[in-house]
């Protein structure tokens, strides 16, 4: 039991020098914040805010699934932005410490022990591998929406997965598809070719640099600013103030779970602490990009909602694309087409920051010993952990190939408020057992902070639905599997503790 929970020394964690073998620190305070609004304004933005708006019904058109926030869904955001604030100021006193890329998993080694650390190791692989098939899905599905304004039109078999074909509703138009689609054996050919290819195209900006990747990030974050101030700047022009009218249709019930849903919107901040191995002086750099990168997002957030739901009524916005949406019931068709390219444009921002990030802390475990040591490798040239970029890029396009964003978005969203929870934790731990290890960013208040952050996220995790609960249970418990049949015995940490203890018995 011992070995289950020893903690790494926070001395092994922090990397040596960047260069040699190590990651090349080359990122500052603005390429983190910039690195925060690609992961963080991309497909919730752009596609989830229908929804916790609106709510979800059951294919019967009478059962609810899920309350929508309404107009309240500015409350939604400014509930979550509060909820991550807290987490972030978690984030920033443990990134500051430990500047590894390892991120959550390096901080639960630190504090709560070596199982808790494969836990969450094994936990952010939802977040950035399911969430980036979730998210290339998305992309595709603007992408051809986008090619059609402009008269290019792409096959339905050649743009929607099978899952996805197979799980659509049985009046779906979708459906079709079945049948148009050529066959091999009898088995409709469905892919998602355009998916597939920007996760593969994204994989192969990774490999070659960070810094080429933050260049090319940068540039879709300052378009994706760019469509989302023309989308304020008109649509405050067309507010009809009676769409505020109910504001709250369902409450603080809708609120909340508007909340949850919307989840998917925020999650990517805690990304940028995977960069700090190859951040400018961390210790000060970290904090600031967390912090400052989550409030204009929350910002940006709060007055999309209002614009959004100001110019048409929120029952409106259930749609693929409500933003589009909203602009096109609103009479201005002839922004329609800039939005979706927005869409795109940061979607494929959420791309590269979630396929930046995943690698990372598998790179981590690797090094722990915990995932096999080809996991770890970094290129002698690029200096980018392309082994693991290119591996997880793999299943990440060929699963968006052929699968449904649907099935994914609970699971990541459960997935990294989970995450968000045990930091919290971790944060109070370490205070507790090492009270006076130096802290460049230390949080003021911590017990009130940190336990208020983990309690508000299991709160927000209480707003999704069951399946979502099941679902992640089934994870964590092949991943306990794997932990127990492969990683506990080839930990380094645990090999060195037993040669320890042998060489005292001696």
């Amino acid at each position: 039991m011992n070995s289950l929970f020893a903690r790494k020394p926070i001395a092994e964690l922090v990397p040596e020098g960047s260069e040699g073998t190590g990651l090349r620190r080359t990122l500052t305070t603005i390429d983190l914040v910039a690195l925060s609004i690609g992961a963080v304004i991309g497909a919730g933005i752009f596609s989830s805010i229908g929804t916790a708006a609106a709510g979800q019904m059951a294919a019967d058109g009478v059962t609810v699934i899920r309350y929508g926030a309404g107009p309240a869904l500015v409350l939604s955001f400014l509930l979550l932005g509060a909820i991550c604030a807290l987490a972030a100021l978690c984030y920033a006193e443990l990134a500051a410490m430990i500047p590894q890329a390892g991120s959550a998993y390096a901080y639960s080694y630190a504090t709560l022990g070596e199982v808790v650390a494969w836990i969450i190791g094994w936990d952010l692989i939802l977040e950035y591998a399911v969430g980036n098939v979730a998210v290339a899905i998305s992309w595709s599905g603007y992408f051809v929406s986008l090619l059609s304004g402009f008269g290019i039109e792409i096959p339905g078999w050649l743009a929607h997965g099978y899952r996805e074909i197979l799980l659509a509703a049985p009046d779906s138009p979708l459906k079709a598809l079945m049948t148009e689609a050529p066959q091999i054996a009898g088995i409709p050919v469905l892919l998602n070719v355009p998916a597939f290819l920007i996760v593969a195209a994204i994989t192969w900006l990774l490999v070659i640099g960070v810094k080429e990747s933050m260049r090319v990030n940068k540039a879709m974050v300052i378009v994706k600013l760019v469509v989302l101030a023309v989308f304020i700047l008109v649509g405050v022009q067309h507010i009809d103030m009676a769409n505020y009218t109910p504001y709250a249709p369902n409450g603080f019930r809708g609120i909340h779970q508007g909340a949850a849903i919307v989840f998917f919107a925020y999650i990517g901040f805690d990304a940028i602490s995977t960069a700090a191995e190859e951040t400018k002086d961390p210790q000060r750099t970290m904090p600031r990009g967390i912090l400052l990168g989550l409030l204009v997002c929350t910002i940006i957030y709060v007055a999309v909602g209002a614009v959004a739901t100001g110019i048409v009524p929120y029952k409106q916005l259930l749609a693929n694309d409500p933003l589009a949406a909203a602009f096109d019931q609103a009479g201005l068709q002839q922004f329609t087409w800039f939005i979706s390219l927005g869409a795109v444009v940061a979607t494929s921002a959420v791309l590269l920051v979630f396929q930046y990030g995943g690698p990372r802390i598998l790179m981590a475990m690797a090094r722990d010993g915990l995932l096999p040591a080809w996991a770890a490798k970094i290129h002698p040239k690029y200096r980018t952990p392309h082994v693991m970029t290119m591996f997880t890029g793999a299943i990440v396009a060929c699963w968006a190939l052929i699968g449904d964003a649907g099935e994914t978005y609970d699971l990541t969203n459960i997935g990294t408020l989970f995450a968000f929870t045990i930091v919290a934790v971790g944060v109070m731990v370490l205070r507790k057992l090492e009270p006076d290890r130096h802290r460049p960013f230390r949080i003021k208040y911590v017990w009130l902070v940190a336990s208020v952050a983990a309690a508000a996220c299991i709160f927000v995790m209480l707003g999704l639905p069951r399946q979502a609960w099941e679902r992640f249970a089934i994870w964590l418990a092949l991943g306990l599997a794997v932990y127990f049949l492969y990683g506990r015995k080839r930990s380094h940490l645990r090999r060195a503790r037993d040669s320890a203890a042998a060489s005292g018995g001696e």
